[in-house]
């Protein structure tokens, strides 16, 4: 079985249309969660992957957020996202079924672990195979003789917002691609400026761009 992992989408429509597409042969597609906030299109990136065959949403920390109404961290940036996003969001009904985690072929697929945002060079010590987002840093690293892939993000790429990351596992033989694509952000610019998003979110977004 081919398997399509993605993550932390954060409302970026054109990129997990280009995902979708891409890779558009696939039985199976897990989304890790973060599908909402940051882009514009929350709305309706929870419904594309609503209308999608064979797939497993998994809830992520913006989703939690969302159906609370609160964001509880204390980064600026981040509030000033939510505080923008979260007024003109209404698929709570969509969202509170998402898992916080599934199991396929002996990997644990959930957000993150602990709350925590895992990069590839963090001490984490892990007791099973894992596939996680959270970070929007793609990597694959080996913790305690098991697996830890981080697949990266579809839609907010935090080192170059033009490159897309997701990862695809084969389970017959537990192969797994990390992939990167070069996807231009200005589509996603272009409709955050027609939004008209504060000007700390403009400045976040273009200041991860090469």
């Amino acid at each position: 079985m081919k398997v399509l992992v993605i993550s932390d989408i954060h409302g970026n429509l054109p990129a997990l249309e280009f995902v979708l597409k891409e890779e558009r042969n696939v039985d199976l597609i897990i989304s890790l969660g973060d599908v909402v906030n940051y882009g514009p299109w929350s709305n309706e990136c929870v419904d594309l992957l609503d209308t999608q065959d064979n797939i497993i949403l998994i809830r992520g920390n913006h989703e939690e957020a969302f159906l609370s109404g609160i964001y509880p961290g204390n980064n600026e940036i981040a509030k000033a996202f939510f505080n923008f996003c979260y007024p003109k969001f209404d698929r709570k009904e969509i969202i509170e079924n998402y898992l916080d985690e599934y199991w396929q072929s002996d990997y644990c697929f959930t957000h993150t672990i602990n709350d925590q945002y895992i990069y590839e060079d963090s001490n984490v010590v892990i007791s099973k195979n894992y596939f996680i987002g959270h970070s929007h840093r793609m990597f694959r690293k080996i913790s305690n003789g098991f697996q830890l892939i981080n697949v990266g993000s579809v839609g907010q790429n935090r080192v170059n917002i033009d490159e897309i990351n997701y990862a695809v596992l084969y389970t017959e033989n537990k192969k797994i691609e990390l992939k990167r694509k070069a996807f231009s952000s200005d589509k996603l610019v272009n409709q955050m400026k027609a939004y008209a998003y504060p000007q700390i979110c403009m400045d976040y977004i273009l200041s991860k761009s090469r």
